[in-house]
C-alpha cells in the first residue's frame, strides 16, 4: 500500500490539532502570528502537500501497466507515468527553513534529503512522460523504456524513503502537541464536546496510519477502529447535552463516513479480499477514491473529515 500522503499546514491557534491531506488546509485565521516553529514546519509541510501525492501517483500509474521487472514493449496498454510540479520553490523553502530557529539537525537533514530526492525525481519523470506520451517506444522497441526503468525505481525509492523520514519528524512534533492540548482541555473543561472533537481527530489520524501502511497489523487496526468508533459515539452523546455545544451535521456525517470506509478497508485486509481488474485500473489511474475498502477512499473521507473540522465542528 502507498503511505498516506499530505499533512495540514499549521496555524498558531490550531498547532498540532490535525493531520490533513493537501486539499484540507486550515482555513481559520490564526489568533496570533505563527511561531518560528510553526513557520519552519509549514515550509516542510508545504513541500509534502504540493509534491508527495503526485509523486506516489506517478509510481502507481507506471506500475499499473509495467511489471516490477520493467516494461517489455509487449504490454497491451501502456499508460506511461505522471509528471510532478516544479520543485524549485520547495528547495528554496527548505533551505530557508533549515536556517531558521528553532534548530533541529535531524529534522533539517530529513527536509534536505526530501528536497534533494524530489528534485531528482522531477526531471526523470519529465523524460519518461515525453518518451511515453510521444510513443517513442514504438520506434526503439522499448529500448529507452528498459533503460529508464532502474533509474525510475531508484528515484521513487529514494523519494519514498525521504518522504517517510520527513513526515516522521513533523508528525512527532505534532503528536506531542496534540496530546498536550487534549490533556489541557480535559483538565480545564472535562470530557465534553470540545474534548471529544479533539480526541476524535487524534484517533482518526491514528486509524489512518494503522490502515494505510505497507505492512498493516490487523490487531492494531482493530484497536484503532474501536477507539475511534467509541469516541464518535461519545461525541454524539455529548453534543448539546446539558447546554453543551452542539455538533453540526456536516462534521458528524463526515466522521461516520470515515468510520465506514475504515471498516471496509479493515475487512479487505483481514479477509484478504483482492482488488478486481476494474479496481486496479481505477487505483492506478487516479480514481482510487471510488474503490470501496481502498486506501485512496479512506484518504478521501479523512480529507472530508478534516474539512469539516476546519470549517468548524458545529457546522
Amino acid at each position: 500500500m502507498t503511505p498516506f500522503r499530505a499533512i495540514a499546514l499549521l496555524s498558531a491557534a490550531a498547532f498540532g490539532m490535525s493531520l490533513a491531506p493537501a486539499a484540507a488546509q486550515d482555513k481559520t485565521p490564526p489568533s496570533s502570528s505563527p511561531s518560528p516553529l510553526v513557520e519552519k514546519l509549514n515550509a516542510y509541510v508545504g513541500c509534502i502537500n504540493r509534491l508527495s501525492e503526485r509523486s506516489y501517483e506517478s509510481r502507481n500509474r507506471y506500475f499499473s501497466w509495467a511489471k516490477k521487472t520493467g516494461p517489455t514493449g509487449k504490454e497491451r496498454i501502456i499508460y506511461g507515468t505522471y509528471t510532478i510540479y516544479d520543485t524549485t520553490d520547495c528547495k528554496k523553502d527548505v533551505e530557508k527553513a533549515n536556517a531558521a530557529e528553532p534548530r533541529d539537525a535531524e529534522l533539517e537533514s530529513a527536509a534536505s534529503a526530501y528536497a534533494d530526492a524530489v528534485g531528482k525525481l522531477e526531471p526523470l519523470l519529465k523524460e519518461a512522460d515525453e518518451y511515453y506520451e510521444q510513443e517513442n517506444y514504438k520506434d526503439d522497441k522499448m529500448a529507452k523504456g528498459k533503460e529508464m526503468h532502474p533509474r525510475l525505481v531508484a528515484a521513487w525509492d529514494a523519494f519514498a524513503s525521504a518522504d517517510k523520514q520527513l513526515r516522521a519528524g513533523v508528525e512527532a512534533i505534532k503528536d506531542k502537541q496534540a496530546a498536550e492540548q487534549l490533556a489541557a482541555i480535559e483538565a480545564k473543561e472535562g470530557r465534553k464536546t470540545h474534548y471529544y472533537v479533539e480526541a476524535l481527530m487524534v484517533q482518526a489520524k491514528r486509524l489512518l496510519r494503522a490502515e494505510n501502511t505497507d505492512k498493516p497489523d490487523i490487531a492494531a487496526i482493530t484497536q484503532a477502529l474501536t477507539e475511534y468508533e467509541t469516541t464518535v459515539k461519545a461525541a454524539e452523546e455529548a453534543s448539546g447535552k446539558d447546554g453543551d455545544a452542539k455538533l453540526g451535521s456536516f462534521f458528524v456525517s463526515s466522521a461516520k463516513s470515515y468510520l465506514t470506509s475504515a471498516k471496509q478497508l479493515m475487512r479487505r485486509i483481514r479477509d484478504k479480499v483482492p482488488y478486481s481488474q476494474g479496481d486496479r485500473m481505477m487505483l492506478g489511474g487516479g480514481g482510487g477514491w471510488m474503490v470501496e475498502g481502498s486506501p485512496p477512499r479512506l484518504l478521501r473521507d479523512y480529507n472530508q473529515l478534516i474539512e469539516g473540522y476546519n470549517r468548524g465542528a458545529h457546522i
